[in-house]
């Protein structure tokens, strides 16, 4: 996994491409929390597994009409990291 800072662009709501790219990235962390087996997952119970897998119908079915930049803005600054430190430990178990 690369490693990068995750933080949320003060652009990202003003640049479409970048916008997009971030729904993009969103969609398929998302699907790909999916794929993990519930004993994994109920290891961590902070992680909103459920949550996640809701953004992600609504990225994807885009539910509500427009999706709301200030909350993908709000998931990317604050749910993001805690999700990657997760994913970090269970790699780190296999």
């Amino acid at each position: 996994m690369q490693n990068r800072e995750v933080i949320a662009s003060p652009f990202l709501t003003q640049d479409e491409v970048l916008y997009d790219a971030a729904l993009r990235n969103l969609q398929t962390l998302s699907e790909a929390t999916q794929l993990l087996p519930d004993d994994k997952k109920a290891a961590f119970p902070d992680i909103p597994w459920r949550e996640i897998s809701g953004f992600r119908n609504i990225l994807v079915h885009n539910y509500l009409g427009n999706i709301d930049s200030l909350t993908v803005a709000n998931v990317i600054e604050k749910q993001l990291q805690p999700l990657e430190d997760c994913i970090q430990i269970i790699l780190a178990q296999e």
